[in-house]
């Protein structure tokens, strides 16, 4: 029962919280416009002011203005009475967030901003407010009951302080012309900032991969080519330009002595590579490799330069956290019709190479 009655009360919460929204998104208009704009004619900062819950907001907002192209940071609005209104400037612009728009911080900041000449965007559900009056552009957010049985814990209002926030940040964004690339510039870290890598960041170069003419034959290859300390899975064949024409993999060895082909290891492998493979030109975001990998279901791609020269491969075990929706038991789930488990192609790959090596000498 109590099960029942703690799921039935977040309901609620949740559905007072997206209706109030609905209401802010119907409530948007010309005063949303000019608020961009001042955002976008910032010739500094945007800077992001509040006190209590509206300022921790006001730090997530500020965070998200600056990583899609706004240059911002947060100044708590207490601070800013003892020095920190130095990090402000004639040529900033600042987001002051209030719900009452009546917090005596807030009231005492405003002639102080006004003084510095700086355009005031307030976000604030009373249009009348104190700070509603000193500001140059108002943001009413609206009458906002908050969430709770009690309804005084800042709730609604936040959440539409933080979407309002969202909003304006990434509307301003996209008027930028801001790309998924520079976006990947400011986020190198972590995985996300992987995603948003060129290929070139990741891939093996090729002084790691196994790269032989298309016109030796598989034991020439295995017997004089140098393998790299860590094994790529696939040989990347070029011709006699050093263009890329194909590619042998663990796949394609073991699918070999499945067939009883034995005899092929003497013969040229353009006649048993994969011919014309999937690959990649060196400009590619990394994202564009790990979608493909997944669409094509393919453990290695090759990376090219604009003359089709491989300059390096993506493998698919560097980037299997990163491939969509993708756990790494589904990946072997699916590679398992085509590829051997590791420990399985490590024994066949070692045996071959043993074979071959005895049988040259």
């Amino acid at each position: 029962m109590l099960r029942d009655e703690a799921v039935h009360g977040a309901r609620k919460i949740l559905l007072a919280e997206s209706r109030a929204l609905a209401d802010l998104a119907d409530r948007l208009g010309p005063r949303f416009c000019d608020a961009v704009e001042l955002i976008l004619n910032c010739k500094g900062s945007v800077i992001v002011t509040g006190i209590g819950k509206a300022g921790l907001v006001g730090q997530k907002i500020a965070a998200t203005l600056a990583s899609t192209g706004t240059p911002s940071h947060f100044v708590h609005a207490s601070e800013a009475l003892h020095g920190d209104l130095g990090r402000i400037r004639s040529n900033d612009c600042v987001l002051v967030l209030s719900n009452s728009g009546e917090t005596e911080e807030i009231l005492r900041l405003a002639p102080c901003l006004a003084d510095l000449g700086v355009p005031i965007v307030a976000v604030t559900g009373r249009a009348h407010s104190g700070l509603a009056r000193a500001a140059t552009v108002v943001l009413d957010l609206g009458p906002c009951d908050e969430a709770g049985s009690l309804g005084l814990a800042p709730s609604t209002s936040t959440t539409a302080m933080l979407a309002l926030g969202d909003a304006l940040a990434l509307t301003a964004s996209e008027l930028r012309g801001f790309r998924s690339q520079d976006f990947g510039r400011l986020h190198p870290g972590g995985s996300l900032g992987r995603r948003l890598a060129k290929v070139t960041d990741v891939m093996r170069p090729l002084e790691r991969c196994c790269v032989a003419q298309d016109s030796q034959s598989l034991r020439e290859i295995y017997v004089r080519t140098q393998r790299p300390a860590r094994r790529s899975g696939a040989i990347l064949l070029v011709n006699s330009d050093g263009k890329l024409t194909g590619i042998f993999t663990d796949s394609d060895l073991a699918r070999l002595f499945e067939h009883k082909r034995d005899n092929a290891i003497d013969r040229p492998i353009r006649e048993i590579m994969t011919a014309g493979p999937i690959s990649l030109k060196n400009d590619a975001m990394l994202i564009d490799a790990i979608d493909l990998l997944a669409a094509r279901k393919i453990s290695e791609l090759p990376i090219v330069d604009a003359e089709r020269r491989p300059i390096g491969m993506i493998d698919i075990t560097d980037v299997l956290g990163l491939l969509p929706n993708q756990p790494q038991e589904n990946i072997e789930r699916q590679t398992a019709d085509r590829t051997p488990p590791a420990a399985h192609t490590t024994i066949i790959q070692s045996t071959i190479t043993a074979a071959l090596k005895k049988r040259a000498a």
